[in-house]
């Protein structure tokens, strides 16, 4: 990939979009699930998102997509964001929002132990081993028995949801790149959005939460936590992502995998008042050490390797972040 067609500023533009927006989406999930009911806002956020995209690549060229690419991304949309996303919207309910982008940070643990066991079985390197003993230790630490490093302030429960919903988009990442999809990123995104959005519709029905919603409660930081979401979320994110991808190298954009949670402690405790605890610091230092150890360590592994082409080293990087 060469940046020769780019100047630093725009590049430099493009990563504090990714970094920034996407680490601060946590903290406007927060304020958005506060009056609307998280999988009813997630509905609302992806199929908005998800027809605007659609509509946008199939306007910039994109072909019509088959019933094989509609059932297949109705899939994925079903790991990534009903699983995925999902789990993140519904626990923002019972923990805070840095913590929340702590846990779902672990995603490249998944990622690698799902290629360790199916075939052909990659078996990972001694970096990334020491990475997922790592990122163990910091779970415990975070969200442990409260003599282990300090009081303990994160739900169990809540806990729990986050790691498999964490598992989830990491099987959704593998489905989606070796599925029959779209050639245009763009186009199988906004596909996948609708079809998780779909879903997100019947879970929260069967969760009853149409009788529990009150559109005449709901609060302005809501609708401007939703409204966030889908603009600069959504929207502007996720196109500075795909026109960095053909910028710069995987492994440097694969850098916002770490940079987000940090970006998220950060604003959950300065604009929301998050506690941000040693215990808290140690963990996220603990957590993060390793989520940046095992991204770098799989990059030059793939490198060296060249197992993988192009396309779905693309495919597998853009489903690295669950907001």
């Amino acid at each position: 990939m060469n940046e020769k067609h780019a100047s630093r500023a725009q590049i430099a533009a493009a990563f504090a979009s990714i970094y920034i927006i996407w680490g601060s989406t946590y903290l406007a999930i927060r304020y958005a699930i506060q009056t609307i009911p998280p999988f009813l806002m997630g509905a609302t956020r992806f199929l908005i998102s998800g027809a605007l995209l659609y509509a946008w690549a199939r306007y910039r060229g994109a072909k019509r997509p088959t019933r094989l690419h509609w059932r297949n991304a109705v899939i994925a949309g079903g790991f990534l964001l009903l699983g995925g996303n999902g789990a993140v919207m519904w626990a923002e309910q019972v923990v805070p929002s840095g913590l929340t982008a702590l846990l779902v940070s672990i995603l490249p643990f998944w990622l690698v132990i799902i290629e360790w066991v199916r075939p052909p079985r990659r078996r990972p390197n001694g970096a990334v081993l020491i990475g997922l003993i790592l990122g163990f230790i910091g779970i415990v630490v975070l969200v442990g028995p409260g003599n282990v490093g300090g009081q303990g302030n994160v739900s169990p429960l809540g806990a729990t949801v986050l790691i498999l919903g964490s598992l989830s988009w990491a099987i959704g990442s593998f489905w989606s790149r070796d599925a029959q999809l779209p050639e245009s990123g763009m186009l199988t995104t906004g596909m996948e959005m609708l079809g998780g959005g779909a879903l997100l519709i019947i879970v929260g029905a069967l969760a009853r939460e149409f009788s529990s919603f009150d559109i005449h409660a709901v609060s302005s930081a809501s609708v401007s936590g939703l409204v966030y979401l889908i603009v600069f979320g959504s929207l502007l994110g996720f196109t500075s992502y795909i026109w960095l991808l053909d910028k710069v190298s995987p492994a440097r954009l694969g850098t916002y995998a770490y940079v987000n949670p940090i970006v998220a402690v950060l604003l959950g405790w300065a604009i929301a008042g998050e506690v941000l605890s040693v215990r808290t610091g140690v963990a996220a230092a603990i957590v993060i050490c390793a989520v940046a150890l095992i991204t770098t360590a799989r990059s030059a592994d793939k490198l060296h390797r060249n197992s993988l082409n192009s396309a779905r080293d693309r495919s597998e990087l853009h489903f690295h972040t669950q907001v």
